[in-house]
């Protein structure tokens, strides 16, 4: 486990990494196995007596302070970690690329012309840089694994509903969970000990790679992870998009839009907030959603998940691409950042239309940024897929790319 951070606050404002204003801090309220580590929250994780601002000036403006924490923050404070403050996210989590029209983008250490990714951004930076030794963010399509990916850390999606989610901004209910980042897979196994249902089921015993998942990710990419996957003893390969991976994409895209207008949508008609240029047009696409819409990808929805349930039998890890390229820089186009979304959302829908557990590791550097391999693991599993990654980060640990 990572001792804490000897950073101080200077360097978390340099990065940007938390919220405007006075640091938010708390000290332990008991010890446990935590002690001695600092950790963040994103800023749609309620610490009380504070307000969550959720990235957007209007929404910190209509919400009262947090008359409790949310439990995982509780859980984690009674282990005996010590709170730095509240992380910037890209507004009401609604982006993959870390950048906030109001707060600024935060810096990804790994690579400073490029955008860390969202919506969990603060927090990956925060750790990333080392001005905490862990950070909870938020993971509906993404927001959790493809900064970790984009950042160059372990990180970690929960089998949904595995964590409380008392205390956390709605967004995508169905798909919603709370993750979280560390730069050692010690530090992030111990976190989940503590927030992590008690339960011992059968080990991740056989691990397979998805070959069309591989396919969306750029050649490069994919050329250093299938090495990746050799260290790690995968050998056999299958396909589960069965030819459609633009269907699971755009099935999350519309289920998991109309869930945001029923959480949001009538705060947003109520204030109608101000929202950056490039979230706007999204929360206006998600009233434009039909009862027909979720009828129809609904059930199709569920044929994803059986189809993944299956893949995942008889204690099968599923390896896929984290992300499909390393982080884009910040000048990126709309053409680009658009077919990043594509690709990028069906490579995260796997889990999130099953709600299974699934962990990020650093595999290697592309250009000096760096690339995440993902292991899925079934539901309830997450115990033994944090305890697999302990052997499964020391075999990636020789270089596999430059």
């Amino acid at each position: 486990m990572s001792a804490a951070s000897t950073l101080g606050r200077g360097t978390a404002a340099d990065i940007g990494a938390f919220v405007p204003g006075p640091p938010v801090t708390q000290e332990p309220t008991a010890a446990g196995p935590l002690n001695g580590l600092t950790f963040a929250v994103k800023d749609l994780i309620d610490l009380a007596g504070h307000i969550t601002g959720g990235g957007n000036p209007d929404w910190l403006r209509t919400h009262a302070p947090a008359v409790r924490s949310a439990p995982a923050v509780e859980q984690l404070l009674a282990a005996g970690a010590t709170l730095r403050g509240k992380t910037v996210t890209d507004e009401l989590a609604f982006s993959l690329e870390g950048v906030n029209a109001h707060y600024g983008t935060p810096m990804n250490p790994c690579c400073p012309d490029r955008i860390p990714g969202g919506s969990s951004s603060g927090s990956a930076c925060a750790v990333a840089a080392g001005v905490v030794d862990f950070a909870l963010g938020t993971d509906t399509g993404g927001s959790v694994r493809v900064p970790a990916s984009f950042c160059g850390l372990f990180g970690f999606r929960p089998t949904h509903n595995a964590i409380s989610l008392a205390g956390v901004v709605p967004f995508a209910p169905s798909y919603d969970t709370i993750g979280w980042f560390a730069r050692d897979i010690a530090t992030l196994a111990a976190v989940g000990d503590v927030l992590l249902p008690q339960a011992a089921p059968a080990r991740v015993n056989r691990l397979v790679a998805i070959r069309d998942a591989f396919a969306l990710a750029d050649a490069r990419i994919a050329a250093m992870l299938h090495d990746a996957c050799l260290k790690l003893g995968v050998r056999d390969e299958i396909d589960i998009f069965d030819g459609r991976p633009d269907d699971w994409r755009e099935c999350y895209r519309v289920l998991q839009g109309a869930e945001i207008w029923r959480e949001l949508g009538p705060w947003i008609t109520a204030t109608k907030p101000a929202f950056g240029d490039n979230i706007a047009p999204r929360f206006a696409d998600t009233a434009d959603i039909t009862e027909a819409d979720v009828a129809h990808w609904g059930p199709l929805r569920g044929a994803f998940a059986s189809r993944v349930r299956a893949a995942l039998a008889d204690g099968t890890g599923l390896v896929i691409p984290t992300a499909p390229s390393i982080a884009l820089h910040k000048a990126a186009g709309g053409e680009e950042i658009g077919a990043f979304y594509q690709r990028a959302l069906a490579l995260t829908s796997i889990a999130g239309h099953t709600g299974q557990p699934q962990i990020s590791l650093p595999a290697g550097r592309i250009d000096g940024c760096p690339v995440g391999l993902s292991i899925i693991a079934a539901a309830g599993c997450d115990r033994s897929l944090l305890d697999g990654a302990r052997d499964w980060s020391l075999q990636l640990t020789t270089k596999t790319a430059t």
